[in-house]
């Protein structure tokens, strides 16, 4: 295979290139996007091919963009709480959780898994965005005796039905033991992991997190040899079959300008947690006084197939403006657009019909619920 071209993305050298980034150039990446100032393949092959790979065998995802914020000290369990309104006293040690970091005034800083290594020992893997220096400049403003770092660990994703198997071939049985996000930390032939049962696909799938950034090849082919029996591809990440599940994109779906009752994702928010956390009075104030005046709601979008949209686009009712879908694409398997739209909450109700300009022209909208496949996330789970 020819190296990929890095001119096209990247000039000099302020961009970071993950430990299996030379392991990952044998196997042809075709693009590259920038993700947590590192260099992030999102794809080896066509986006519909690698979904249907995915659903059907088994892939390996190099997701060493998603940094951690590794928080030790006396106070780390204090501190960490104090970031989240999710009630950390109800994670075990062994144990992770889907968490949202929040700003003073409830808004979305962050959505990361949040991995409890002791008990006063956390990772938080992060999404696309500066989480250290906000945590610094709290810790600074705090009387909390705390480290805060980005520790030298990468993970990687082996994600569908097969994955099971390779995990199997890979570290024994006991790695098939583990619960739906709880992990086990040990060594593949002397390489140090942590091993998850998380992914971002909701399909059946692990992911191992490197802790030694000078064994990013040998981890890879590794994973690469025993996933030979099962078929196993390289692959970007499939946003196809993210959407069907009901996952949100950081950055394109919610930002800071967003709080979790907008999304979704109240059930993330504990406002009778013993411990204060931030934005805890804002949110208690949204919440009381219902003061949510736009949603993020599920949408099928009428017509010939969309490609995956680039930009935000409009959505109205009529003539009147309303907000803009955030993320839209087509299902191969549904075969139909799927996607997610900001709308006022006063049009958020399921059946509610509106109209979005595409590229392509205007289309019908039908707001409808999510997942748009396994709500109740059995197939992860499994």
């Amino acid at each position: 295979m020819e190296p990929f071209d890095m001119s096209l993305v990247q000039c000099g050298a302020r961009l970071r290139r993950s430990p299996f980034y030379e392991a990952e150039q044998r196997y042809g990446p075709k693009a590259y996007t920038v993700y947590n100032h590192t260099l992030f393949p999102v794809r080896y092959d066509d986006l519909e091919a690698e979904y249907w790979h995915l659903l059907e065998y088994v892939t390996l995802w190099d997701v060493a963009v998603e940094r951690q914020v590794e928080i030790t000290g006396p106070d780390a369990f204090r501190f960490t709480n104090m970031l989240t309104p999710r009630d950390l006293s109800k994670c075990a040690v062994g144990q992770g959780k889907y968490v949202l970091i929040t700003a003073p005034d409830g808004g979305i800083v962050n959505d990361p898994v949040l991995m409890r290594l002791g008990e006063n020992h956390f990772w938080l893997a992060l999404a696309d965005s500066d989480v250290l220096l906000y945590a610094i400049g709290l810790a600074a403003a705090s009387d909390m005796k705390v480290k805060l770092s980005e520790p030298d660990v990468s993970p990687v994703q082996i994600q569908g039905p097969k994955s099971k198997d390779v995990v199997r071939a890979l570290l024994g049985e006991p790695a098939l033991g583990l619960k739906y996000y709880w992990f086990l930390e040990t060594d593949l032939d002397g390489i140090p992991v942590v091993v998850t049962r998380t992914g971002w696909t909701g399909e059946v799938g692990f992911e191992i997190y490197l802790r030694d950034g000078s064994r990013g090849t040998d981890l890879w082919e590794r994973i690469m040899a025993a996933g030979v029996p099962f078929n196993i591809r390289p692959t970007g990440p499939s946003d196809i079959r993210r959407v069907e599940a009901g996952i949100l994109n950081y950055g394109a779906d919610m930002t800071i300008e967003n709080n979790p009752f907008e999304v979704g994702l109240e059930r993330l928010v504990d406002l009778d947690k013993e411990q204060d956390f931030m934005g805890r009075e804002a949110l208690r104030r949204i919440s009381n006084n219902n003061g949510v005046s736009r949603k993020l709601v599920g949408v099928e979008i009428a017509g010939d197939p969309l490609p995956f949209n680039d930009r935000k686009w409009p959505v109205r009712d009529g003539d009147r403006p309303l907000g803009h879908v955030s993320s839209a694409l087509y299902s191969p398997r549904l075969e139909k657009n799927i996607g997610y739209a900001w709308v006022p909450t006063d049009r958020s109700a399921l059946g509610t019909k509106l109209v979005v300009e595409t590229p392509f022209g205007e289309a019908p909208v039908l707001v409808v619920s999510v997942p748009f496949v396994d709500p109740t996330k059995e197939i992860p789970r499994s």
